[in-house]
């Protein structure tokens, strides 16, 4: 490229570049307003025709705390999400009143005495299990001088039947179970039931309502059935005269007692829906109070009818007392059929519970040791529960005080409860019971050998009937 070319060239450039004119510039007058609303600037806010009303927030004290108020936000109420607000509020509140029901239940926040006299705290719900709640009702039984008299030969250190009860010896439970009169003076139900844990047996001993034991009564006629309305020694509970006379005569340390009226009766057999049983013959307990013969379900009124039944039976009151074993058994095999059935344990709870809550029985058990005692009895065959009565024989009425009673065969006596009734404790001797016998020449030996299990029960016919008995009334 020559130097012309290259003059050229600069001319060019240097016209293209040339700065443009400066835009002649305007005064601002900041005193003088807009006379529109247009934008006036890249960050400057719009202006409004109708400003907001600017409104302080105060406080109590007047004290200013922002600058504007805002406004309220309306907003389209959703009923569904309503409805669920509420559900959740209604859980929570729910699940927090559980959550304290069942601290107040679990923790120990209740002082309970225990047996040996010393107190802890203890749950609401082992307090209400393990209160004795109907134990006021006869008191409780001084148990600080019963002999138990147990067998060398057995390691009782070593034993455990699992139920965890207040025993008097390991392995056994036995309760004494009075029904009274509808004056609730006399006895004319004594049972003492003998659970044989460790062996899975119950064995039953009926005492005669007439046997006769006078050193601890102070009845003219010597009888077993009144020792607690009429026992020797006031200074104690009744219960405990009734007590002192088993475990002194017949050897069996006492763990509890269960007492109720015959009326009482009435509502238990009604509450579990009746006890079924086959009778021989109809039976006429008064007039207008009959039993029919055949298949019959027996209603609470009938039940205590059967039980307190006497006066046709040839042996009186033994007839009465072999009449109510057979109560016993079918009474029996209602239980285990409830226990067996859909929810059995939680159906004999509420069985036991509402006797409880009605008061229907007097006992020093807790409805924890009911309870315990019931699914054992549940898990029981009828071949497994042995009824057995106290031998002996009706005396001469001239024998004691002209009373009519039963005398007690002693010998028999002893070898029979050596035999079922002390499994875990040492033989009886004569020495070590206070029996007395009346009558030593026995004319009769037909009470001496009454073991029948509830198996055997179930298929027993009734009593021998006395003809010359009968009642003057008919059903008819």
């Amino acid at each position: 490229m020559n130097s012309e070319e290259i003059k050229e060239t600069n001319s060019n450039t240097e016209q293209k570049q040339s700065p443009k004119p400066l835009k002649k510039l305007v005064r601002v007058n900041k005193a003088a307003p807009a006379n529109n609303s247009e934008y006036q600037g890249e960050h400057e806010a719009p202006q409004y025709e109708n400003p907001p009303v600017v409104t302080l927030r105060e406080t109590q004290d007047g004290e200013y705390r922002g600058r504007y108020e805002a406004e309220p936000v309306k907003t389209k109420k959703n009923p569904k999400r309503e409805w669920q607000d509420v559900l959740v509020k209604a859980m929570s509140i729910t699940l927090s009143l559980a959550v304290i029901i069942i601290l107040i239940l679990t923790l120990p926040i209740v002082n309970f005495k225990e047996k040996d006299g010393s107190s802890r705290g203890v749950s609401l719900i082992y307090f209400i299990r393990n209160y004795k709640w109907l134990g006021d009702i006869e008191g409780e039984l001084d148990k600080s001088k019963v002999d138990v008299q147990l067998n060398p030969d057995i390691d009782h250190e070593n034993l455990n039947d699992g139920l965890d009860l207040p025993q008097l010896i390991e392995g056994q439970y036995s309760v004494l179970f009075l029904g009274f009169d509808e004056e609730v003076i006399n006895t004319d139900i004594m049972w003492v039931l003998q659970f044989d844990i460790l062996a899975a047996k119950l064995n039953i001993l009926q005492i005669p309502r007439d046997t006769c034991l006078p050193d601890y009564t102070n009845a003219p006629s010597g009888k077993f059935n009144s020792i607690y309305h009429n026992g020797k020694d006031s200074s104690v509970p009744k219960i405990q005269n009734v007590v002192d006379a088993v475990q002194e005569n017949f050897g069996i340390p006492i763990d509890a007692y269960i007492t109720t009226a015959c009326y009482d009766i009435v509502d238990m057999v009604d509450l579990v829906g009746g006890i079924p049983m086959h009778l021989d013959n109809k039976i006429i307990y008064e007039a207008g109070k009959v039993i029919p013969a055949g298949d019959v379900n027996l209603t609470g009124e009938q039940a205590e009818w059967f039980m307190r039944f006497r006066h046709e039976w040839l042996q009186g009151d033994v007839g009465r007392v072999q009449n109510q074993r057979r109560f016993m058994a079918a009474a029996m095999r209602k239980l285990i059929n409830i226990a067996g059935g859909e929810g059995g344990h939680n159906q004999l709870y509420k069985y036991i519970k509402e006797i409880y809550d009605n008061k229907w029985l007097a006992t020093d058990m807790t409805i924890n040791d009911l309870t315990k005692l019931a699914d054992f009895a549940g898990t029981l065959s009828m071949e497994n529960v042995l009824v057995n009565m106290v031998p002996g024989e009706e005396s001469d009425p001239v024998k004691y005080n002209d009373n009519l009673v039963y005398s007690v065969h002693k010998n028999e006596t002893i070898a029979m409860l050596n035999k079922y009734f002390r499994p875990y404790q040492r033989p009886m001797t004569t020495r070590d019971t206070a029996i007395v016998e009346f009558i030593t020449n026995h004319k009769h030996n037909v009470f001496d050998d009454t073991s029948a299990t509830f198996n055997d029960l179930e298929n027993s016919t009734e009593p021998m009937r006395d003809p010359n008995k009968a009642p003057e009334w008919t059903d008819e």
